[in-house]
């Protein structure tokens, strides 16, 4: 049996190894086998609105810690590469600029602005050269509105993970969103990641740790709905708080929608609101230690802070507290597995079972 097997039916399964949380060896290698596989929230595409910007990022700085780079060509298409020079592995860009090239300043290596070599100073005595080694690796990209992803393997396709929350948020004009930098925060969690994602996939906690939320989300109709690499819970207002406005070709027309809360595997979580949209990124930076960004993007300002998409630093708190305590618990010598609510914590069923398919080396056999 694989070592991370989680039962497909929800009614037997007990919970996914706490290995993945307290293990050393499986924090480093969920670094290549999940992280480096899967897809990841790169930036906004208003960091590189002119031709010739570029933008250098370093992808989950103190864990994946892989130098990227943006740039809009003179075509206006943005670009997203390696950050590192192929010549000596120089990074090439290390503050956000504006230039008709890419030039490395340790030997004069020149690219095009979409990461083709185009020169090299003292080197035509060099046999075989140029080669597409010596372009820049270029990434797959995703742009969704003005939000930027990316996969550093680009193996598995992006329609695998967004295209179910794509297509159900069809109805809202997401190039409307504005970044507000000003109302977006950045938390540091003393637990595992994964840990972290799990209590989110999980409505169940609600009546018992969030007396605020619970009061504006009627718990009884509160639903979860899973994809391949994704899913979405559904929250339902409880009395005359802010709902969406729903097209008739919505599942949910008809009924009064407060939140959409979508998780793309692995730690990404878009929280919908009437107002706009409260983007969490879950990142890794120990093997009990997260930092979780809450990055905040403004549709209808009269509507920010109202309802179910209020006081969401207060909510961030009290889930802090639950799951740091568990981080504590599951170190117990008496603790080994749980059982899943079949009716409330299929979510975080879903999750371990992707945990396991990619862990145990067989990602796409999930069903």
């Amino acid at each position: 049996m694989a070592r991370f097997h989680v039962d497909p039916d929800i009614s037997l399964a007990k919970t996914i190894s706490k290995d993945v949380y307290l293990d050393a060896g499986v924090y480093q290698e969920s670094r290549e086998k999940i992280f480096a596989r899967c897809w990841q929230f790169l930036t906004d595409a208003s960091v590189v609105e002119e031709k010739g910007q570029t933008h250098p990022l370093i992808l989950l700085q103190g864990y994946l810690n892989e130098p990227l780079l943006l740039s809009k060509d003179e075509q206006g298409i943005v670009h997203v590469m390696s950050n590192v020079c192929t010549h000596r592995g120089n990074l090439l860009i290390e503050t956000p600029c504006k230039s008709n090239n890419l030039r490395c300043r340790y030997h004069g290596r020149l690219f095009h602005l979409d990461g083709r070599f185009k020169s090299m100073p003292e080197f035509t005595e060099v046999k075989d050269f140029p080669t597409k080694d010596d372009d820049l690796r270029s990434l797959g990209q995703l742009q969704w509105g003005n939000l930027l992803f990316t996969s550093l393997e680009n193996e598995l396709h992006h329609q695998l993970f967004f295209k179910e929350m794509q297509e159900r948020m069809a109805f809202l004009p997401l190039k409307e969103f504005k970044p507000r930098p000003d109302l977006s925060r950045t938390f540091t969690v003393k637990s595992n990641w994964a840990l972290y994602c799990e209590n989110y996939l999980e409505g169940f906690h609600i009546p018992f740790v969030h007396a605020g939320l619970n009061a504006v989300i009627d718990f009884g109709k509160y639903t979860t709905q899973l994809f391949r690499y994704s899913n979405v819970q559904i929250g339902i207002a409880k009395g005359d708080e802010q709902i969406f406005d729903l097209p008739k070709d919505s599942p949910e027309f008809g009924k009064r929608v407060a939140a959409y809360y979508f998780w793309v595997f692995p730690n990404m979580m878009f929280n919908f609101y009437p107002w706009g949209l409260s983007l969490n990124i879950v990142e890794p930076v120990g093997l009990d230690r997260t930092i979780v960004r809450f990055l905040t993007y403004v549709w209808k300002e009269d509507l920010f802070n109202l309802g179910a998409g209020s006081n969401l630093d207060v909510v961030e708190l009290e889930d802090e507290e639950i799951v740091e305590a568990v981080q504590t618990g599951i170190r117990s010598r008496y603790y080994k597995h749980g059982r899943y609510s079949v009716n409330r914590e299929q979510g975080t069923h879903h999750f371990h079972r992707l945990l396991a398919e990619f862990l145990d080396g067989r990602p796409g056999t999930h069903a």
